[in-house]
């Protein structure tokens, strides 16, 4: 059927419904067909992603590793030195990236510190995971979260942290981002299979036992306030000082400054910042007059009784060596040691040969570093071969540099009964510290150093410290070296160091304390190490004598049980 106009021109009407009809299925077929190609699109990626194998690595560190924790490190009665603290760290999967812009905007809006130009090159390719930001807080976390940007997601990492702070720096060392340990006790403990437990996944959570150091958190505090005082006090460059177990060789407490803050590592690549009591190595000066005093008394060569000619300096050559404040005439054993007479003790060691007395310092450890579990350690510098001149001048300190942990070590066997212990960090029970002694000296010869050490304390240059620590029956012996400054000494600086025991009646701990280029503390005192390092010790021994259970005893009996019986 057909419509007629009124001009008479017929209109097809099935005509145009067909038309219509066939374009309506036409596009319907075309919507399909796009609908199709956009799903198929979709499906084929997921298939694809849902194919692509789990990468367990990040930049180049298994999961494993990263999220690995250490053991916390305790003092010896149980105090926190270092411990693990869970944070949240930020990678990328730029595969999973859908459009780089918007995310390196979004994440960069969170965290403006961040380059944005380095997020956008970090954000593009193809690999599976790339650091973004590392240890992060839980807020930060949480605005990441939110942003709702696939390829972005976190790994739990183990952040050290040290409660302490700078106070027991230099032996707790440092780890670096990775949680490794990079310095001090922390790279021990990881050349000790840490590191293994951490590589093949055992180091999870808190599965590691705590380890407990020989450290005595209040003595290291003790020691820590009294010598950045002696900073100020002294106006020194840096001060340092250890103290050990004479039996047991545990160090209680060790403090070097500068010192630097584990919690930050870059500090410790600041200038000055390295451990002046393991690998540092000095010219100890007077302080190896116990040394000389040792060597020539076990000897038999030399008794405690007998004299020397003093009154003249010892020349070699053009030289002469003299004393500092010299009383100028025939000295005793005692009196060589208390006036710290250079003379005296030059004759005390060529009574015994300069041979012997250099065959000693072997005994004693002195030619190789010292013995101990941190890795910052140096090699002593000691002649192979002393000549006359070189042994003179060594048998009081000069031309020769040890560590202060030798010194502290030959202190401990003097007083000890004479047994050269190995100095530790970790907890050592007596029994297991007596199986690594090495005996240097007879016991005879212990009293006998045991004797002047307390004389010089009474009545020579450690009577400052004997002021501070009166009480505790504590003796040493002082040493002021002169620096050497461009090949040359320089009497304008020196190194003022104490060398001491206590209680020498009973002796339990030896300690040595160094202050660097100390100057007058006011105009009616001196410059000498009595006036500082001494000063120092004794102030510590005041105040870490109680704590670690010795009493005071204000009487003179205990001092007059260490006076040998020849000289009674």
């Amino acid at each position: 059927m057909a419509a007629i106009t009124e001009s008479g021109t017929p209109i097809a009407i099935d005509g145009s419904r067909k038309t219509r009809r066939s374009l309506t299925k036409a596009r319907i077929r075309w919507v399909i067909a796009a609908l199709i190609v956009i799903f198929g699109a979709v499906a084929g990626r997921l298939v694809q992603l849902g194919m692509v194998e789990q990468d367990n690595t990040i930049e180049g560190q298994t999961r494993d590793l990263i999220t690995a924790s250490r053991p916390a490190i305790l003092d010896r009665n149980g105090l926190e030195l270092a411990v693990d603290i869970r944070v949240p760290s930020l990678f990328a999967e730029p595969r999973r990236i859908i459009d780089v812009e918007e995310a390196a905007q979004a994440i960069h809006s969170v965290l403006p510190d961040i380059n944005i130009d380095w997020l956008r090159q970090r954000l593009t390719g193809d690999k599976g995971f790339v650091w973004i930001k590392r240890e992060l807080t839980p807020a930060i976390q949480e605005r990441i979260m939110q942003l709702g940007i696939p390829g972005l997601d976190f790994v739990t990492e183990s952040k050290r942290f040290y409660p302490g702070g700078t106070e027991s720096s230099h032996i707790l060392g440092a780890v670096n981002i990775d949680n490794q340990g990079i310095a001090g006790m922390e790279k021990d403990m990881d050349d000790e299979g840490v590191a293994l437990l951490q590589s093949i996944g055992l180091a999870r959570g808190n599965e590691l036992e705590p380890v407990n150091l020989s450290i005595d958190l209040r003595v290291q505090h003790v020691m820590h306030n009294v010598l950045a005082d002696a900073l100020t006090r002294y106006k020194a460059i840096a001060a340092a000082g250890v103290m050990m177990d004479v039996h047991t060789g545990e160090i209680l407490g060790l403090v070097s400054l500068p010192d630097f803050d584990p919690n930050n590592p870059v500090t410790a690549l600041e200038k000055d910042r390295f451990n002046r009591i393991t690998s540092g190595i000095y010219e100890l000066g007077s302080t190896f007059k116990t040394v000389t005093m040792a060597a020539a008394l076990d000897s038999g060569k030399v008794r405690v009784t007998d004299s020397f000619d003093a009154r003249f300096g010892v020349r070699f050559g053009r030289f002469t060596i003299d004393d500092f404040h010299g009383k100028h005439r025939v000295l005793t054993v005692p009196e060589i040691y208390k006036y710290s007479s250079n003379i005296g003790t030059i004759k005390v060691m060529q009574a015994l040969g300069k041979d012997e007395f250099r065959a000693f310092l072997t005994e004693l450890g002195f030619d190789k570093p010292a013995p101990i579990e941190l890795p910052e350690r140096r090699q002593p510098k000691v002649p192979e071969k002393f000549s006359e001149i070189v042994a003179a001048t060594a048998s009081f300190g000069h031309g020769l540099s040890i560590s202060p942990l030798h010194m502290v070590r030959a202190i401990s066997a003097f007083v000890n009964g004479g047994d050269l212990p190995v100095p530790t960090l970790y907890r050592t029970t007596p029994e297991e510290a007596e199986k690594r002694y090495q005996p240097v000296v007879s016991e005879e010869t212990s009293e006998r150093i045991r004797y002047l050490m307390r004389l010089n304390a009474l009545e020579g240059s450690g009577s400052r410290m004997n002021k501070f620590a009166a009480g505790y029956r504590a003796g040493g012996k002082t040493g002021t070296a002169e620096k050497v400054v461009n090949g040359r000494y320089d009497s304008s600086k020196s190194l003022a160091v104490f060398a001491s025991a206590f209680p020498l009646d009973n002796p339990r701990y030896a300690m040595v304390i160094l202050v660097d280029e100390p100057r007058n503390e006011n105009e009616q005192s001196g410059r000498t190490a009595g006036w500082n390092a001494g000063e120092a010790t004794g102030r510590i021994v005041q105040r870490v004598a109680p704590m670690l259970g010795i009493s005071p005893e204000f009487g003179d009996i205990l001092d007059q049980k260490l006076v040998p019986a020849e000289l009674r």
